[in-house]
Parts: structure tokens; C-alpha cells; sequence
């Protein structure tokens, strides 16, 4: 099984397998049914946002703090290798997050984009809004700078130091956004049942 587990493709098909098995033995019945699609729209969409914050903190709890630490030598190991990967898997899981967001709102029809205050779906309509806010943070601010940054577009030292910063602060402010946006996805429920 070691061997079989050291390769990311085919544990990913493993999973894929071990979640399409649950849906046939718990589930089969009501896979046709909307409801079913509204839970696995969300489930799309809550795994790609672990997918997505998970790797905001990564960079925040662990890249970023870690790199002054590095020496000078192996740095390029992660600028070259780490971070673009890293960077490309954390802005598409950005963008699915929304789409899927939205998508699951739609089937959902209950589910706006209110800041009204007592609206029946304000909770999350304000994480909604905070989350895209963030996807923004991803797409038009922190990649194009980490661009920079990273030497994927030239530039002379001073604007890619300016543009390392940028990236770092729109980064730290993402990591803000991302616990009321957390709490608000996760007590949508709860604002329902408790007012």
C-alpha cells in the first residue's frame, strides 16, 4: 500500500473511489434527487475551500515566517518550485471556491448576496461577500505581485522587493478576512435557528 500511497495521482483516485463507494452504499437512492446535488454542490465547494485556506495559512503560519530563517543557498528551492506550485493550486482553489459558492447558492434559492441587516440570510451573504473580497485579494493583487516577487515576471530588485511586501500584506489580510468569513459560512445554520 506504501507504494501505491507514494504516488499523489493515484491517491487521489483512491479517494475519489473510497467517496463514490459511500455515495452508492449511503446515498444511492437519492442521487437523482436536487437535494443531493445542493449537498454535493456544497461538499465541491467546501473541499476546495480547505483546498484554498488551508494553503492562505500554509503561506501565513509557516512559508512566510520560515523564509528569513532559510539560508540564502537553498531559498531558491522553494521560489522556483515551492511557492509557484503552491500559488497555482491556492488561486484556482480560490476561484472554484467562489464558483462553486455561487453555484450552490443558485440551486440552493435561498441564498443571497444581503448585507440587509436581518435578512434571513445576511450571516451568509457578509461571508459570501468577504470571500470574494479574498478571491479578489488572490487573483488581482497577490499573484500578479508574486509574479514579481518570484522572478516569473523580471523586474530590478527594488520593485520586487516592493512587490514581495504587497503580496505579504494583501496575504496577512486575506488571513484576517478568513476567520469572519469561516465563522460566518460555518453559523448560517445556527443564525437561521437562533435569530
Amino acid at each position: 500500500m506504501g507504494k501505491f500511497l507514494e504516488n499523489l495521482h493515484r491517491a487521489l483516485v483512491l479517494g475519489l473511489f473510497l467517496m463514490v463507494l459511500l455515495v452508492v452504499l449511503l446515498h444511492r437512492s437519492s442521487v437523482g434527487e436536487p437535494a443531493w446535488a445542493g449537498y454535493f454542490l456544497t461538499y465541491v465547494h467546501v473541499f476546495v475551500g480547505i483546498l484554498w485556506i488551508g494553503l492562505l495559512y500554509y503561506f501565513n503560519f509557516v512559508q512566510i515566517p520560515t523564509m528569513p530563517k532559510i539560508p540564502a543557498e537553498l531559498k531558491p528551492g522553494v521560489s522556483k518550485y515551492i511557492a509557484p506550485a503552491a500559488l497555482f493550486w491556492f488561486r484556482w482553489a480560490a476561484a472554484f471556491t467562489v464558483l462553486f459558492g455561487l453555484i450552490t447558492a443558485a440551486v440552493k434559492d435561498d441564498i443571497v448576496l444581503t448585507l440587509e441587516a436581518r435578512a434571513p440570510y445576511t450571516t451568509i451573504g457578509i461571508g459570501m461577500w468577504l470571500a470574494m473580497i479574498m478571491a479578489a485579494n488572490v487573483w488581482f493583487i497577490i499573484w500578479p505581485n508574486q509574479k514579481k516577487a518570484l522572478g516569473i515576471v523580471k523586474v530590478e530588485d527594488a520593485p520586487k522587493a516592493k512587490a514581495a511586501r504587497i503580496a505579504m500584506i494583501a496575504s496577512r489580510t486575506n488571513t484576517v478576512l478568513s476567520f469572519p468569513m469561516l465563522y460566518c459560512m460555518v453559523m448560517q445554520g445556527a443564525a437561521l435557528n437562533i435569530g
